[in-house]
């Protein structure tokens, strides 16, 4: 059975490259599934990378691949602020979970500083622009090694 890391994306980051250049930076999302194809590929991973602006189609892609997903990478883009279904789904997962930032939320607004998500995931990686989701696949594989 192929082991497969999963990568959500939640709403706007289809407008990476667009919005805010100056904060999220010039790539866009395919150049982000780019960048994690090739993390998964070094780690011997399978990439199942998704996007939506639709806070009940995150969930229902969780619980779709809750027990079968070797780990998953979150950006929930603003429902990380806002959403304790998504935090509820997430925590029924069996494998790690890494919520991963483009930008430092922790330098940024207010709002922005609290994570529904941080709580229930193994690891959270912010500031490190998209070179975060390769960071935060690496560290779904040691963790999901570290458990075999």
């Amino acid at each position: 059975m192929e082991r497969t890391v999963v990568v959500l994306n939640g709403p706007n980051l289809n407008l990476l490259g667009e919005r805010e250049p100056e904060v999220y930076g010039r790539e866009t999302l395919a150049d982000v599934e780019a960048l994690c194809a090739k993390a998964a590929a070094e780690s011997g991973l399978r990439l199942d990378f998704r996007q939506s602006n639709h806070e009940g189609v995150l969930i229902d892609a969780v619980h779709e691949v809750r027990t079968s997903a070797v780990g998953i990478v979150v950006n929930a883009g603003a429902l990380t602020h806002t959403s304790v279904a998504l935090r509820d789904a997430l925590a029924t997962c069996t494998a790690p979970v890494v919520e991963v930032h483009i930008s430092n939320v922790h330098a940024r607004e207010e709002f922005r500083h609290h994570s529904y998500l941080s709580a229930v995931s193994d690891a959270v990686i912010v500031g490190c622009g998209t070179r975060g989701y390769a960071f935060a696949i690496a560290r779904v594989a040691e963790l999901a090694e570290a458990a075999r």
